[in-house]
């Protein structure tokens, strides 16, 4: 009996299979079959034309509600963020807090779809986004990113975080705003706990992100230790926070660019902690001159992954949330540049960046679901050397219209 189904991607390069060619099935949402030779005829054929085919990718990190608001800033707002040292970096996030009072979901929303869609162009197929909620954003944020979650769907998915960007402690309403934005369906609990003003506002900020993610049966997503301070101990606390709770393998930390001055001793009692937490680490370094020790991180066993970070906002003038690109950059700045380091970036933006985000069964492999990219490039080196869109994008088992993606991209509207 003929197998059928819905793709049938033929000649594809795998990574680890040099010399080798295969076909992948595509039957319903998920990979049917894969095999040098995979018998079956298929509603689509795709021709990779001998390039590589591997899982879609994946950004654990994005301020989504912010995308494209640069224009609304003044020249001074981001220099603090990016001056070596990273020693004004409370005062930069003060000052680009300000655009949060013209905050509205009519314009964000428009923002938002520009962004969400390169990413599928790009073959970003999830995201987790942070909105800010606090008394100048509101949840105006949350409800642009909730909207394009919805308007996505099948696209790209979107993780909403409910981020506490300017303090719990020093902003009294965010807590409370944060329970109204997980009720209006946000998926992730996130905070910001080195902002506050004390070491114990910052403990207290740590546990009420707890306290929150275990009312409502939520992950935890914080920013930590982002600033040129060696004595930050943030991250150190969400990952004592994530044992006590028993909350595994659900607490994902952000940046923590105070680790590059971190003393030795003090790094390896941090990675030992992250370990039993089982917390995965998402590390932007081409937005700060400050990064976490990715090589260390790794070689101690720490789930480390890349995220795009930001998109034309206040802390970084580019991006489009295209992945490649921002492994192209972290190769850079990071010095992963043997065949070896490249495959490691490559499943920092892939398959470690899912585990990070809780996506089940993520990879290409069969009975797994089938978020593909064909790429135009033979190997993971060309992959990165040109970080070209992939000429095919395939989500939840279609293929996503490229044409739609691009006029949503160009018109802001859906």
């Amino acid at each position: 009996m003929t197998d059928r189904f819905d793709i049938l991607i033929k000649r594809a390069r795998l990574r680890g299979q040099p010399g080798l060619l295969y076909e992948i099935g595509v039957a319903g949402e998920k990979v049917a079959a894969i095999g040098e030779r995979v018998d079956g005829v298929a509603e689509v054929e795709i021709d990779a034309r001998e390039n590589l085919v591997t899982e879609s990718f994946v950004n654990p990190h994005l301020h989504l509600c912010k995308v494209y608001t640069q224009e609304m800033m003044d020249e001074e707002t981001g220099k603090g963020y990016h001056e070596a040292g990273m020693g004004k970096a409370m005062t930069t996030l003060e000052l680009a807090a300000r655009v949060k009072e013209k905050y509205d979901e009519s314009w964000i929303i428009k923002n938002v779809r520009r962004a969400v869609a390169l990413a599928a162009i790009h073959g970003n197929t999830h995201i987790r986004a942070l909105a800010d909620v606090d008394s100048k954003a509101r949840l105006e944020g949350v409800k642009a990113l909730i909207r394009a979650r919805e308007e996505f769907k099948g696209i790209v998915d979107i993780q909403v975080v409910a981020f506490a960007q300017d303090g719990i402690v020093r902003e009294p309403v965010a807590e409370a705003l944060v329970r109204e934005a997980m009720r209006l369906g946000a998926d992730v609990v996130g905070g910001i706990p080195w902002i506050e003003y004390t070491e114990a506002d910052s403990a207290a900020h740590v546990r009420e992100c707890f306290d929150i993610a275990r009312e409502f049966d939520k992950d935890v997503s914080m920013l930590v230790d982002d600033a040129g301070d060696a004595g930050l101990r943030t991250l150190e606390a969400m990952a004592v926070e994530t044992i006590k709770r028993n909350w595994h393998g659900r607490s994902l930390a952000h940046h923590a660019r105070a680790m590059a001055l971190y003393p030795t001793p003090y790094l390896q009692k941090v990675i030992a902690l992250l370990k039993e937490a089982q917390m995965a680490l998402v590390t932007d370094p081409h937005t700060g001159p400050l990064h976490a020790r990715v090589k260390e991180l790794l070689e101690g066993g720490v789930l480390v992954c890349l995220g795009q970070d930001d998109i034309s906002d206040a802390y970084y003038p580019f991006g489009r949330n295209n992945m490649l690109e921002v492994a192209f950059l972290a190769a850079h700045m990071l010095w992963m540049t043997t065949s070896s380091e490249m495959e490691t970036l490559y499943d920092m933006i892939t398959v470690n960046a899912a585990r990070a985000m809780g996506l089940r069964d993520f990879g290409l492999k069969a009975g797994a679901p089938a978020h593909l990219v064909v790429l135009d490039a033979p190997s993971v080196l060309e992959a990165l050397r040109d970080h070209a869109a992939p000429a095919h994008v395939i989500s939840h088992g279609k293929i996503v219209d490229r044409a739609k993606m691009k006029s949503v991209a160009h018109t802001n509207e859906w």
